[in-house]
């Protein structure tokens, strides 16, 4: 199959769910603190960078941190969260989402990774994932954080592909508005109310045939 498209795919709630464990990992560091947060306020950390969601967990709990000690407790929370994901494997890979990857791969589809988590590549090599992918864009190639199309634009040029030929599979509000900033076809994965600004929204990739990928290779 020829086609001029390329296929961006978000890490965290699209291709496995670690949205549990950062939110273990950064409720400990709340708790460290001596304050508490939410399953509510972790949604509206998804697809936002680690320093921006520690300052947001910071004026939850008005705390005021140095800079010494925002680094330390950044780093503390990555080593919890690294311990949570040590045991992951193929098994954590979502329904649906390795028959469209592979999908993609057998036709000769560029596929690529657009993820803020600076853990992608290695989440990725432990579920099995890694080879799959032409290029991985992660948080540690990137300076600014969803929304800003800055990872989906360096994933469109490492893939070679013009931006309005990108398709982007995003569980956030904010990677969805990144996509749509960035000119790329939005799919919102998850709901319909969360991510109306998308041009597409399945509740999960079981929801999302071959037919319609297909389709979105001919737009």
């Amino acid at each position: 199959m020829n086609s001029n498209k390329g296929f961006i795919f978000d890490l965290d709630g699209v291709i496995v769910d670690t949205a549990n464990y950062h939110f273990l990992a950064w409720r400990k560091l709340a708790n460290n603190l001596g304050f508490d947060i939410t399953e509510a306020q972790n949604e509206k950390l998804k697809g936002v960078s680690r320093v921006r969601s520690l300052e947001q967990i910071l004026e939850w709990g008005n705390v005021s941190l140095s800079q010494d000690e925002f680094m330390e407790q950044m780093a503390l929370k990555n080593d919890n969260y690294l311990t949570y994901i040590s045991t992951m494997d193929s098994t954590a890979i979502l329904p649906g989402v390795s028959r469209a990857i592979d999908h993609l791969v057998e036709n000769n589809i560029p596929v690529a990774l657009g993820s803020a988590s600076k853990n992608a590549r290695s989440i990725l090599e432990r579920t099995g994932l890694y080879h799959k992918f032409n290029t991985v864009v992660d948080g540690n190639d990137v300076n600014k954080a969803k929304p800003n199309p800055e990872v989906f634009l360096i994933a469109a040029s490492k893939l070679k592909v013009e931006p309005s030929n990108c398709v982007v599979f995003e569980d956030s509000q904010a990677g969805v508005k990144a996509a749509n900033t960035a000119n790329m076809i939005s799919i919102g994965i998850g709901d319909k109310k969360v991510l109306g600004e998308a041009q597409h929204v399945f509740p999960n990739f079981d929801e999302i045939d071959t037919e319609f990928i297909n389709k979105l290779l001919k737009v």
